[in-house]
This record gives structure tokens, C-alpha cells and sequence, in this order.
């Protein structure tokens, strides 16, 4: 599941610990969201979206393979 977090969190300019600290997580599960080798539960997806004022879908965007 490709994401724009790195991109949402230029805009706000704020570090992946801060995104991490806002929704309570580690950095590491920002860096390992950003990166793609991790997906987030539903509630952190929302709380995630929630830090960038916008929606889950603006953040995540299902790929081909996600449907397989």
C-alpha cells in the first residue's frame, strides 16, 4: 500500500518523531509506514489522518497487488 506521509509531514514540517509522538507509536513505525514494509491498523490510519487534517484515503492508496 503505497502512503504520503513523507510528503504530509514536509508540509507541516514535522520529524517522524513527532508524527510518531502525536499518535503515540514509535518512530520506528513511522519510518517502517513510510517505507511500506508496514500497514497500519485502522485506528492508527485515523489517527494518522486525523495529525494531516485530511482522510485516510488521501494518505493510503490501495495498488494492484493489495487486491490480489
Amino acid at each position: 500500500m503505497k502512503n504520503t506521509i513523507r510528503v504530509e509531514r514536509a508540509k507541516l514540517n514535522i520529524t517522524q518523531q513527532e508524527l510518531a509522538d502525536r499518535v503515540k507509536v514509535s518512530r520506528q513505525t513511522i519510518n517502517s509506514i513510510e517505507t511500506e514494509r508496514y500497514v497500519p491498523s485502522t485506528i492508527l490510519a485515523i489517527k494518522i489522518a486525523t495529525v494531516f487534517s485530511t482522510t485516510v484515503n488521501e494518505i493510503f492508496k490501495l495498488e494492484e497487488v493489495d487486491w490480489e
